[in-house]
């Protein structure tokens, strides 16, 4: 049975009683298959899973789309039943900020203000500061994230690491639609001819990860972009395993950035370079 809580004195009484480990997956709503491979892999980890939704107005800059961004409960009440997860902590604003917009936040420093932070800035900035309070909040032992927002699962690592958190975070493989798109709760704002044009993202970063040189990988991934005139780049970045500067040999990261009609899309995939190291 999965209990919905909307208060952290609600929270704290259910996992009072919990005896081992408890695991997490916080989202935003708008559930979709993505957010549910991510409440599997927790279920396969530990017996108690908590799955988060709320929508976080500290990670919304002026002009983004949080007041319309999709507010579905109901149907992801019943995605949380069906994937068996314990509790649901849904908290309203004022519950997370009881004192209004917090006068202490994470700074997510350097690597906070490339890629996704030069184009949102604060953006990070907001978002690991609700990770962190809801780590605390739900007492969590182990955290799910989707690699989908590989920065984010970047910067959060980092946080639990500098900052000693104790929670163990894992990061889930991208879920993808039949085509290649990558799930997003933003999908839905695609029309049919913008939902086509927009699989050329996943098109570039497949066709890009073949190559294993630099030039190749960003020629051949920024040519299917220039394409499709649907898609306007806000950037396509080549990176190490760990945003930093790609290497001349061995893991690295190929990320996009665009936006396809009004609706803003972010994807990425896992390259190789060079001969194996």
């Amino acid at each position: 049975m999965t209990y919905v809580v909307h208060t952290r004195a609600e929270l704290a009484t259910d996992l009072a009683a919990v005896p081992g480990e408890i695991a997490v997956v916080m989202t935003m709503g708008a559930l979709h298959e993505g957010h549910r491979q991510l409440m599997r892999e927790a279920r396969a980890r530990a017996a108690f899973v908590v799955v988060t939704i709320f929508v976080n107005p500290l990670q919304f800059g002026p002009g983004e789309d949080f007041e319309k961004y999709p507010r579905t409960l109901e149907a992801d009440l019943e995605a949380c039943r069906a994937e068996g997860v314990s509790v649901v902590f849904a908290p309203s604003r004022d519950e997370v900020y009881p004192d209004g917009a917090p006068s202490i936040t994470m700074n997510a420093g350097p690597l906070g203000e490339i890629l996704e932070g030069a184009s949102r800035p604060g953006h990070f900035s907001g978002m690991l500061t609700v990770v962190q309070k809801l780590l605390m909040l739900t007492r969590a032992d182990v955290a799910f994230f989707g690699e989908k927002d590989f920065q984010q699962l970047a910067l959060i690592r980092r946080m639990v690491r500098d900052l000693e958190l104790g929670v163990e975070i894992v990061g889930v493989p991208t879920v993808r639609e039949n085509g290649g798109l990558a799930r997003s709760s933003r999908n839905r704002y695609l029309s049919p001819e913008e939902r086509r044009a927009a699989l050329a993202l996943s098109q570039a970063l497949r066709e890009g990860a073949a190559h294993t040189d630099s030039a190749a990988v960003l020629a051949t991934a920024g040519k299917i972009l220039a394409d499709e005139p649907a898609v306007r780049v806000d950037y396509l970045a080549l990176t190490g395993a760990d945003l930093g500067d790609a290497p001349v040999a061995g893991p690295a990261r190929l990320l996009v950035a665009a936006r396809v009609g009004a609706t803003r899309l972010i994807d990425n995939v896992p390259v190789t370079l060079g001969p194996a190291t």
